[in-house]
Protein backbone atom coordinates (compact mmCIF):
# COMPACT_ATOMS: atom_id res chain seq x y z
CA UNK A 1 0.00 0.00 0.00
CA UNK A 2 2.84 2.36 0.85
CA UNK A 3 4.53 1.58 -2.46
CA UNK A 4 1.33 2.31 -4.39
CA UNK A 5 0.90 5.59 -2.50
CA UNK A 6 4.48 6.58 -3.23
CA UNK A 7 4.18 5.63 -6.90
CA UNK A 8 0.94 7.40 -7.74
CA UNK A 9 -0.71 8.75 -4.61
CA UNK A 10 -1.45 12.35 -3.67
CA UNK A 11 2.07 12.87 -2.29
CA UNK A 12 3.90 10.66 -4.75
CA UNK A 13 7.65 10.20 -4.54
CA UNK A 14 9.30 7.79 -6.96
CA UNK A 15 12.50 7.49 -4.90
CA UNK A 16 10.49 6.46 -1.85
CA UNK A 17 8.58 3.94 -3.98
CA UNK A 18 11.91 2.51 -5.18
CA UNK A 19 13.21 2.13 -1.61
CA UNK A 20 9.99 0.43 -0.45
CA UNK A 21 10.02 -1.98 -3.37
CA UNK A 22 13.65 -2.94 -2.69
CA UNK A 23 12.66 -3.76 0.90
CA UNK A 24 9.61 -5.73 -0.25
CA UNK A 25 11.75 -7.83 -2.57
CA UNK A 26 13.87 -8.79 0.46
CA UNK A 27 10.75 -9.79 2.42
CA UNK A 28 8.57 -11.73 0.00
CA UNK A 29 8.87 -14.34 -2.72
CA UNK A 30 6.27 -15.70 -5.18
CA UNK A 31 7.55 -19.24 -4.52
CA UNK A 32 6.96 -19.61 -0.78
CA UNK A 33 5.41 -18.02 2.27
CA UNK A 34 1.80 -17.31 3.17
CA UNK A 35 -0.92 -16.38 0.70
CA UNK A 36 -0.43 -12.70 1.47
CA UNK A 37 3.35 -12.92 1.10
CA UNK A 38 3.15 -14.63 -2.30
CA UNK A 39 0.47 -12.20 -3.44
CA UNK A 40 2.59 -9.27 -2.19
CA UNK A 41 5.50 -10.61 -4.27
CA UNK A 42 3.48 -10.45 -7.50
CA UNK A 43 2.09 -7.01 -6.66
CA UNK A 44 5.66 -5.91 -5.91
CA UNK A 45 6.80 -7.12 -9.33
CA UNK A 46 3.89 -5.32 -10.97
CA UNK A 47 4.63 -2.05 -9.15
CA UNK A 48 8.32 -2.38 -10.00
CA UNK A 49 7.39 -2.76 -13.66
CA UNK A 50 5.30 0.42 -13.47
CA UNK A 51 8.12 2.30 -11.77
CA UNK A 52 10.73 1.14 -14.30
CA UNK A 53 8.45 1.79 -17.27
CA UNK A 54 7.01 5.09 -16.05
CA UNK A 55 8.95 7.07 -18.63
CA UNK A 56 7.26 5.20 -21.49
CA UNK A 57 3.94 4.33 -19.83
CA UNK A 58 2.02 6.66 -22.11
CA UNK A 59 3.57 5.32 -25.31
CA UNK A 60 2.82 2.40 -27.54
CA UNK A 61 5.42 0.20 -25.87
CA UNK A 62 3.57 0.11 -22.56
CA UNK A 63 0.57 -1.73 -23.97
CA UNK A 64 2.77 -4.72 -24.71
CA UNK A 65 5.44 -4.26 -22.06
CA UNK A 66 3.12 -3.40 -19.18
CA UNK A 67 -0.51 -3.80 -19.99
CA UNK A 68 -0.94 -6.91 -22.12
CA UNK A 69 -2.19 -9.25 -19.42
CA UNK A 70 -1.92 -12.14 -21.85
CA UNK A 71 1.45 -11.36 -23.43
CA UNK A 72 3.46 -12.45 -20.39
CA UNK A 73 1.81 -15.84 -20.52
CA UNK A 74 3.22 -16.40 -24.01
CA UNK A 75 6.64 -16.82 -22.37
CA UNK A 76 5.54 -19.91 -20.48
CA UNK A 77 6.09 -23.29 -22.05
CA UNK A 78 2.92 -24.73 -23.56
CA UNK A 79 3.21 -27.78 -21.29
CA UNK A 80 3.14 -25.51 -18.22
CA UNK A 81 0.16 -23.58 -19.56
CA UNK A 82 -1.87 -26.74 -20.22
CA UNK A 83 -0.89 -28.26 -16.87
CA UNK A 84 -1.85 -25.08 -14.99
CA UNK A 85 -5.12 -24.88 -16.89
CA UNK A 86 -6.01 -28.48 -16.00
CA UNK A 87 -5.19 -27.86 -12.33
CA UNK A 88 -7.28 -24.70 -12.27
CA UNK A 89 -10.20 -26.50 -13.87
CA UNK A 90 -10.01 -29.48 -11.52
CA UNK A 91 -9.41 -27.66 -8.25
CA UNK A 92 -11.68 -24.62 -8.52
CA UNK A 93 -15.02 -23.80 -10.18
CA UNK A 94 -13.78 -20.67 -12.01
CA UNK A 95 -13.65 -22.26 -15.45
CA UNK A 96 -16.63 -24.61 -15.22
CA UNK A 97 -18.95 -22.04 -13.61
CA UNK A 98 -18.79 -19.77 -16.65
CA UNK A 99 -18.83 -22.58 -19.19
CA UNK A 100 -21.70 -24.54 -17.62
CA UNK A 101 -23.91 -21.49 -17.05
CA UNK A 102 -23.40 -20.32 -20.64
CA UNK A 103 -23.92 -23.81 -22.07
CA UNK A 104 -27.14 -24.36 -20.16
CA UNK A 105 -28.48 -21.07 -21.47
CA UNK A 106 -27.55 -22.13 -25.01
CA UNK A 107 -29.19 -25.55 -24.64
CA UNK A 108 -32.44 -23.98 -23.45
CA UNK A 109 -32.41 -21.46 -26.31
CA UNK A 110 -31.95 -24.02 -29.12
CA UNK A 111 -34.26 -26.81 -27.96
CA UNK A 112 -36.11 -27.05 -31.29
CA UNK A 113 -33.41 -25.97 -33.73
CA UNK A 114 -31.83 -28.22 -36.33
CA UNK A 115 -28.77 -26.01 -36.91
CA UNK A 116 -26.83 -24.04 -34.30
CA UNK A 117 -24.01 -21.59 -35.06
CA UNK A 118 -21.79 -20.35 -32.20
CA UNK A 119 -19.38 -17.44 -32.74
CA UNK A 120 -16.72 -17.66 -30.03
CA UNK A 121 -14.77 -14.52 -29.12
CA UNK A 122 -11.81 -16.34 -27.54
CA UNK A 123 -12.00 -20.12 -27.95
CA UNK A 124 -8.74 -20.94 -26.11
CA UNK A 125 -8.41 -24.76 -26.02
CA UNK A 126 -12.11 -25.22 -26.81
CA UNK A 127 -12.92 -27.11 -23.61
CA UNK A 128 -16.25 -25.33 -23.21
CA UNK A 129 -17.73 -27.07 -26.23
CA UNK A 130 -17.08 -30.73 -25.37
CA UNK A 131 -19.71 -30.67 -22.60
CA UNK A 132 -22.18 -28.82 -24.86
CA UNK A 133 -21.77 -31.47 -27.58
CA UNK A 134 -22.36 -34.24 -25.07
CA UNK A 135 -25.52 -32.52 -23.84
CA UNK A 136 -26.83 -32.01 -27.40
CA UNK A 137 -26.24 -35.65 -28.32
CA UNK A 138 -27.88 -36.98 -25.15
CA UNK A 139 -31.00 -34.81 -25.06
CA UNK A 140 -34.22 -36.81 -25.28
CA UNK A 141 -36.79 -34.30 -26.49
CA UNK A 142 -37.03 -32.11 -29.58
CA UNK A 143 -35.65 -32.82 -33.06
CA UNK A 144 -32.58 -35.03 -33.74
CA UNK A 145 -29.16 -33.80 -32.64
CA UNK A 146 -28.69 -30.45 -34.39
CA UNK A 147 -25.76 -29.64 -36.62
CA UNK A 148 -23.35 -27.53 -34.57
CA UNK A 149 -21.09 -25.02 -36.28
CA UNK A 150 -18.48 -23.07 -34.33
CA UNK A 151 -16.70 -20.02 -35.72
CA UNK A 152 -13.65 -18.98 -33.69
CA UNK A 153 -12.20 -15.50 -33.94
CA UNK A 154 -8.48 -15.56 -34.73
CA UNK A 155 -5.95 -12.81 -34.31
CA UNK A 156 -2.78 -12.10 -36.26
CA UNK A 157 0.72 -12.57 -34.94
CA UNK A 158 2.60 -15.48 -33.42
CA UNK A 159 0.65 -15.78 -30.16
CA UNK A 160 -1.17 -18.83 -28.89
CA UNK A 161 -4.44 -17.59 -30.33
CA UNK A 162 -3.00 -17.30 -33.83
CA UNK A 163 -4.54 -18.95 -36.86
CA UNK A 164 -2.51 -22.14 -36.53
CA UNK A 165 -3.26 -22.76 -32.85
CA UNK A 166 -6.98 -22.28 -33.45
CA UNK A 167 -6.77 -24.73 -36.34
CA UNK A 168 -5.42 -27.28 -33.88
CA UNK A 169 -8.31 -26.55 -31.50
CA UNK A 170 -10.69 -27.07 -34.42
CA UNK A 171 -9.12 -30.44 -35.24
CA UNK A 172 -9.52 -31.62 -31.65
CA UNK A 173 -13.16 -30.53 -31.52
CA UNK A 174 -13.90 -32.14 -34.89
CA UNK A 175 -12.38 -35.43 -33.73
CA UNK A 176 -14.32 -35.33 -30.47
CA UNK A 177 -17.60 -34.55 -32.24
CA UNK A 178 -17.07 -37.48 -34.61
CA UNK A 179 -16.37 -39.81 -31.67
CA UNK A 180 -19.77 -39.10 -30.06
CA UNK A 181 -21.84 -38.70 -33.24
CA UNK A 182 -22.31 -34.93 -33.11
CA UNK A 183 -22.77 -33.35 -36.58
CA UNK A 184 -20.16 -30.60 -36.54
CA UNK A 185 -18.18 -28.10 -38.60
CA UNK A 186 -15.52 -25.60 -37.60
CA UNK A 187 -14.55 -22.25 -39.11
CA UNK A 188 -12.35 -19.27 -38.33
CA UNK A 189 -13.00 -15.56 -38.73
CA UNK A 190 -9.93 -13.34 -38.82
CA UNK A 191 -10.02 -10.04 -36.97
CA UNK A 192 -8.36 -6.98 -38.43
CA UNK A 193 -4.86 -6.09 -37.20
CA UNK A 194 -6.36 -3.77 -34.58
CA UNK A 195 -8.78 -6.54 -33.50
CA UNK A 196 -11.77 -4.89 -35.15
CA UNK A 197 -14.60 -7.35 -35.77
CA UNK A 198 -16.33 -7.09 -39.14
CA UNK A 199 -19.68 -8.96 -39.10
CA UNK A 200 -19.66 -9.16 -42.90
CA UNK A 201 -16.70 -11.58 -42.75
CA UNK A 202 -18.85 -14.19 -40.99
CA UNK A 203 -20.37 -16.97 -43.06
CA UNK A 204 -24.05 -17.11 -42.05
CA UNK A 205 -26.56 -19.76 -43.12
CA UNK A 206 -30.29 -19.17 -43.17
CA UNK A 207 -32.12 -21.17 -40.53
CA UNK A 208 -29.22 -21.39 -38.08
CA UNK A 209 -29.75 -20.27 -34.49
CA UNK A 210 -26.92 -17.76 -34.00
CA UNK A 211 -25.21 -17.69 -30.59
CA UNK A 212 -22.54 -15.18 -29.54
CA UNK A 213 -20.18 -16.48 -26.84
CA UNK A 214 -17.98 -13.96 -25.01
CA UNK A 215 -15.78 -15.22 -22.16
CA UNK A 216 -13.83 -12.34 -20.63
CA UNK A 217 -11.25 -12.10 -17.89
CA UNK A 218 -11.37 -15.63 -16.52
CA UNK A 219 -8.08 -16.18 -14.68
CA UNK A 220 -6.61 -18.20 -17.56
CA UNK A 221 -7.73 -15.96 -20.44
CA UNK A 222 -5.65 -13.48 -22.38
CA UNK A 223 -6.40 -9.81 -21.83
CA UNK A 224 -8.41 -8.19 -24.61
CA UNK A 225 -8.61 -4.44 -25.01
CA UNK A 226 -11.92 -2.70 -24.34
CA UNK A 227 -11.93 -1.51 -27.96
CA UNK A 228 -11.70 -5.10 -29.19
CA UNK A 229 -14.54 -6.29 -26.93
CA UNK A 230 -16.72 -3.31 -27.84
CA UNK A 231 -16.12 -3.94 -31.55
CA UNK A 232 -17.16 -7.58 -31.19
CA UNK A 233 -20.29 -6.95 -29.12
CA UNK A 234 -21.52 -3.96 -31.14
CA UNK A 235 -20.83 -5.83 -34.38
CA UNK A 236 -22.75 -8.81 -33.02
CA UNK A 237 -25.80 -6.62 -32.47
CA UNK A 238 -26.14 -6.13 -36.23
CA UNK A 239 -26.39 -9.93 -36.66
CA UNK A 240 -29.53 -10.16 -34.48
CA UNK A 241 -28.27 -13.19 -32.49
CA UNK A 242 -30.57 -15.57 -30.69
CA UNK A 243 -28.45 -15.40 -27.57
CA UNK A 244 -25.34 -13.75 -26.15
CA UNK A 245 -23.50 -15.46 -23.30
CA UNK A 246 -21.14 -13.23 -21.33
CA UNK A 247 -18.71 -14.08 -18.52
CA UNK A 248 -16.73 -11.29 -16.88
CA UNK A 249 -14.74 -10.49 -13.77
CA UNK A 250 -16.49 -8.74 -10.89
CA UNK A 251 -14.22 -6.03 -9.49
CA UNK A 252 -16.48 -3.59 -7.73
CA UNK A 253 -16.20 0.21 -7.82
CA UNK A 254 -14.09 1.90 -5.17
CA UNK A 255 -14.93 4.93 -3.07
CA UNK A 256 -11.66 6.47 -4.25
CA UNK A 257 -11.49 6.54 -8.05
CA UNK A 258 -7.75 7.21 -8.10
CA UNK A 259 -4.95 4.72 -8.66
CA UNK A 260 -4.52 3.88 -4.98
CA UNK A 261 -8.23 3.17 -4.44
CA UNK A 262 -8.39 0.91 -7.48
CA UNK A 263 -5.08 -0.69 -6.49
CA UNK A 264 -6.64 -1.62 -3.14
CA UNK A 265 -9.72 -3.07 -4.79
CA UNK A 266 -7.51 -5.16 -7.07
CA UNK A 267 -5.53 -6.32 -4.04
CA UNK A 268 -8.73 -7.43 -2.25
CA UNK A 269 -9.97 -9.18 -5.39
CA UNK A 270 -6.82 -11.23 -5.93
CA UNK A 271 -6.49 -11.89 -2.22
CA UNK A 272 -9.90 -13.60 -2.35
CA UNK A 273 -8.80 -15.64 -5.39
CA UNK A 274 -5.60 -16.70 -3.60
CA UNK A 275 -7.58 -17.73 -0.51
CA UNK A 276 -10.00 -19.76 -2.59
CA UNK A 277 -7.19 -21.52 -4.47
CA UNK A 278 -5.46 -22.41 -1.22
CA UNK A 279 -8.70 -24.08 -0.10
CA UNK A 280 -8.83 -25.97 -3.41
CA UNK A 281 -5.16 -26.99 -3.44
CA UNK A 282 -4.65 -28.32 0.10
CA UNK A 283 -1.05 -29.28 0.75
CA UNK A 284 -0.20 -28.91 -2.95
CA UNK A 285 2.08 -25.89 -2.93
CA UNK A 286 3.79 -26.79 -6.24
CA UNK A 287 0.46 -27.07 -8.08
CA UNK A 288 -0.80 -23.81 -6.61
CA UNK A 289 2.49 -22.06 -7.40
CA UNK A 290 2.22 -23.16 -11.05
CA UNK A 291 -1.28 -21.68 -11.40
CA UNK A 292 -0.16 -18.47 -9.70
CA UNK A 293 2.96 -18.13 -11.87
CA UNK A 294 1.35 -18.95 -15.22
CA UNK A 295 -2.01 -17.20 -14.82
CA UNK A 296 -2.41 -14.93 -11.80
CA UNK A 297 0.97 -13.19 -11.77
CA UNK A 298 0.60 -11.95 -15.37
CA UNK A 299 -3.01 -10.92 -14.71
CA UNK A 300 -1.96 -8.85 -11.70
CA UNK A 301 0.75 -7.16 -13.77
CA UNK A 302 -1.66 -6.39 -16.60
CA UNK A 303 -4.42 -5.23 -14.25
CA UNK A 304 -2.22 -2.73 -12.40
CA UNK A 305 -0.75 -1.43 -15.65
CA UNK A 306 -4.21 -0.67 -17.03
CA UNK A 307 -5.22 1.07 -13.79
CA UNK A 308 -2.00 3.09 -13.85
CA UNK A 309 -2.42 4.12 -17.49
CA UNK A 310 -6.02 5.16 -16.82
CA UNK A 311 -4.73 7.53 -14.11
CA UNK A 312 -7.78 6.82 -11.99
CA UNK A 313 -10.40 7.33 -14.69
CA UNK A 314 -13.32 5.04 -13.85
CA UNK A 315 -14.32 2.43 -16.40
CA UNK A 316 -17.84 2.59 -17.76
CA UNK A 317 -19.38 -0.11 -15.57
CA UNK A 318 -19.62 -3.76 -16.57
CA UNK A 319 -19.91 -5.21 -20.06
CA UNK A 320 -23.34 -6.47 -19.05
CA UNK A 321 -24.49 -2.90 -18.47
CA UNK A 322 -22.94 -2.00 -21.80
CA UNK A 323 -24.94 -4.74 -23.55
CA UNK A 324 -28.13 -3.37 -22.03
CA UNK A 325 -27.29 0.11 -23.27
CA UNK A 326 -26.57 -1.36 -26.70
CA UNK A 327 -30.13 -2.67 -26.94
CA UNK A 328 -29.82 -6.30 -25.89
CA UNK A 329 -32.51 -7.67 -23.59
CA UNK A 330 -31.72 -9.76 -20.49
CA UNK A 331 -32.84 -13.40 -20.68
CA UNK A 332 -33.96 -14.96 -17.41
CA UNK A 333 -31.62 -17.50 -15.85
CA UNK A 334 -33.67 -20.68 -15.50
CA UNK A 335 -34.23 -22.53 -12.25
CA UNK A 336 -32.37 -25.50 -13.77
CA UNK A 337 -29.37 -23.30 -14.56
CA UNK A 338 -29.29 -21.91 -11.03
CA UNK A 339 -29.54 -25.41 -9.56
CA UNK A 340 -26.73 -26.62 -11.82
CA UNK A 341 -24.45 -23.83 -10.53
CA UNK A 342 -25.22 -24.77 -6.92
CA UNK A 343 -24.53 -28.44 -7.62
CA UNK A 344 -21.22 -27.50 -9.25
CA UNK A 345 -20.11 -25.46 -6.24
CA UNK A 346 -21.06 -28.38 -4.01
CA UNK A 347 -18.08 -30.23 -5.49
CA UNK A 348 -15.69 -27.64 -4.10
CA UNK A 349 -14.94 -25.87 -0.84
CA UNK A 350 -17.82 -24.46 1.22
CA UNK A 351 -16.44 -20.94 0.82
CA UNK A 352 -17.77 -20.63 -2.75
CA UNK A 353 -21.19 -19.00 -3.15
CA UNK A 354 -23.55 -18.43 -6.05
CA UNK A 355 -26.11 -15.63 -6.14
CA UNK A 356 -28.62 -14.45 -8.71
CA UNK A 357 -27.75 -10.79 -8.89
CA UNK A 358 -30.35 -9.96 -11.55
CA UNK A 359 -32.82 -12.14 -13.43
CA UNK A 360 -30.25 -12.91 -16.14
CA UNK A 361 -27.03 -13.04 -14.12
CA UNK A 362 -25.39 -15.55 -11.80
CA UNK A 363 -22.39 -14.50 -9.72
CA UNK A 364 -19.66 -16.74 -8.35
CA UNK A 365 -18.24 -15.51 -5.07
CA UNK A 366 -15.71 -16.53 -2.47
CA UNK A 367 -17.17 -15.87 0.97
CA UNK A 368 -18.30 -12.22 0.82
CA UNK A 369 -16.35 -11.28 -2.32
CA UNK A 370 -17.87 -11.45 -5.81
CA UNK A 371 -15.39 -12.82 -8.34
CA UNK A 372 -17.05 -13.75 -11.65
CA UNK A 373 -20.46 -13.30 -13.25
CA UNK A 374 -22.19 -15.13 -16.09
CA UNK A 375 -25.14 -13.47 -17.84
CA UNK A 376 -27.30 -14.25 -20.87
CA UNK A 377 -28.88 -11.81 -23.28
CA UNK A 378 -30.93 -11.78 -26.46
CA UNK A 379 -31.20 -9.36 -29.37
CA UNK A 380 -34.06 -6.87 -29.13
CA UNK A 381 -35.40 -8.19 -32.45
CA UNK A 382 -34.95 -11.89 -31.72
CA UNK A 383 -37.97 -14.16 -32.06
CA UNK A 384 -36.95 -16.10 -28.93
Amino acid sequence: MAAAEALAGVNKCRELARVILVRLRELVSPNDGTNMERLAAYFTDALQGLLDGAATAGGGQSKQGLGGGGCYREEHHQVDVLAAFQLLQDMSPYVKFGHFTANQGILEAVTHDRRVHIVDYDIMEGVQWASLMQALVSRKDGPPTPHLRITALSRGGSGRRSFGSIQETGRRLTAFAASIGQPFSFHQCRLDADETFRPTTLKLVRGEALIINCMLHLPHFSYRTPDSIASFLSGSKTLNPRLITLVEEEIGPTSDGGFVGRFMDSLHHYSAIYDSLEAGFPMQSLARALVERVFLGPRITGSLARIYRARGVEEEGSWGQWLGALGFRPMNISFANHCQAKLLLGLYNDGYKVEELTSNKLVLGWKSRRLLSASIWTSQDSDL
